[in-house]
């Protein structure tokens, strides 16, 4: 039995402030141009409602099982998976799904910053009216100019982990409790005035049909498991944030109202996002499937062309910068929290030396396009290697790891105990979705991505 351990990094004040932090960790870049142009492209509403599938399927029982780690060892992810490996009588090895979180949360925040740094300079450029009247070309060679310039990209990379550390290093209650009650809701206010703006000046109801208009023709296979890996990866299952998140989590609260609350918000921030963006893109003629140019380059020409563009195209990234910056605390806090537990750091000493480290790997993306993009490493650059190595190895095998401890290893009676569930129809399908249809899913998205190197 866990007893009464508690965390000595403290604990969430409410249910609300785990869902908004919790929220705030899935909720990223992806949610606000990958996830509507994939769902565009793939079947509109047939793919919405397949992804949605695959949330309740995959995401929730496996969220619902690393919050569930989280809380019952109430530490970090390395020493929560040893401590309740001995719990349970298991092998110590289970520390190293600890490390592997660590790791893999660490080395995305390394790129995360740097991608993260475009947007925040793109908050001033766009403010100053740089965009008013922008060509293709004019936006094109902006983007150029900003990430084959390394000085640039360092000091903007810089600048948004000194923005994430200092609110890591003010701990649980004022640092990330404080930052996701502001950022959350900031967050979804902007999106609304984008949707508003959307709705009144682009075409809306194209955006809806794009989004929502179900193609059933376009879905195959490939699309199925398109949709099951999104799942998966825009909940921030397997790198330790929902483990480290869930161990603040109160007592009394249930682990699957609080996962499901946040899945939901994830799915919704998504579908908003696309609600606000592609209307604007239709009016103006513009492709909806240019990926990550979409926001750097292709939006900005919206922007110059309409009434009010540089204040609302000021609006929308920083939208990019709240949903940037609530990720980027969540995937550090791992890396922090094992530093203060093991080392006797304070904070504010983890934080730094974090910082620093993320940093200076951080290196390797910021001249992945300037001065080493001819340079290549099992045929990818630095940046492509550590988004490769992260989002199609680390993470799947976290997550099936997440699966197989708590839905095999552990007691029945540490399970049950933990989730609050006793014996009741909802506790039955989740251990069987997280025993047997969550490993095979994930194991297919795992097959589906990976490459002989």
């Amino acid at each position: 039995m866990a007893g009464v351990r508690t965390s000595i990094h403290g604990e969430w004040s409410s249910k609300l402030a785990f869902v908004l932090a919790a929220t705030g960790s899935a909720v990223g870049l992806g949610n606000i141009w990958k996830f509507p142009y994939v769902a565009g492209q793939n079947g509109g509403g047939a793919f919405v409602l397949i992804y949605v599938a695959c949330v309740a399927i995959i995401g929730v029982p496996i969220m619902m099982a690393e919050v569930m780690l989280g809380r019952r060892g109430r530490q970090s992810p390395i020493n929560t998976m040893r401590t309740l490996a001995a719990e349970e009588g298991r092998s110590p090895r289970w520390g190293l799904l600890g490390w592997m979180g660590v790791l893999a949360g660490f080395l995305i925040l390394s790129f995360y910053s740097v991608i993260a740094g475009w947007a925040l300079a793109y908050v001033f450029r766009t403010a100053a009216g740089l965009f008013d009247g922008a060509t293709a070309d004019f936006t094109a060679q902006v983007f150029s100019n900003l990430i084959s310039d390394p000085e640039k990209l360092i000091a903007w990379h810089t600048l948004f982990l000194i923005m994430t550390m200092v609110v890591v290093a003010r701990g649980v209650a004022a640092g990330l409790e404080t930052a996701v009650r502001f950022l959350m809701p900031g967050l979804f206010v902007l999106l609304l005035l984008l949707v508003g703006y959307a709705m009144a000046e682009g075409q809306f109801v194209h955006g809806l049909q794009f989004l929502f208009a179900p193609d059933f023709g376009k879905v195959t296979p490939e699309v199925i498991l398109m949709a099951m890996g999104q799942a998966f990866f825009s909940l921030s299952l397997g790198m330790g944030a929902i483990m480290i998140y869930g161990s603040y989590l109160p007592h009394d609260a249930s682990i699957a109202r609080t996962s499901i609350a946040v899945a939901s918000a994830d799915t919704l921030v998504a579908l908003i996002a696309g609600l606000a963006i592609f209307p604007v893109v239709f009016e103006y003629g513009l492709q909806p499937n240019a990926g990550p140019g979409l926001i750097f380059q292709t939006l900005p020409i919206a922007f110059g062309q309409m009434p009010g563009g540089a204040f609302f195209g000021t609006l929308f990234f920083i939208l990019l910068v709240f949903a940037a910056w609530t990720s980027a605390i969540s995937l550090v806090e791992p890396a922090v929290a094992w530093l203060v537990e093991n080392r006797g750091h304070t904070r504010v000493y983890a934080a730094v030396v974090c910082g620093m480290l993320t940093w200076f790997v951080g290196l390797g993306t910021v001249f992945s396009f300037n001065l080493w993009s001819d340079y290549r490493l099992f045929g990818r650059t630095f940046f492509d290697l550590l988004d490769y190595l992260t989002s199609n190895i680390m993470l799947p095998i976290g997550g099936l790891l997440i699966a197989i401890f708590a839905g095999w290893l552990m007691k029945e009676r540490s399970v049950k105990e933990e989730l609050k569930m006793d014996d009741s129809l909802g506790y039955r399908l989740w251990r069987f979705l997280v025993r047997y249809i969550t490993p095979v899913g994930v194991g297919l998205v795992f097959l589906n991505v990976i490459e002989v190197i």
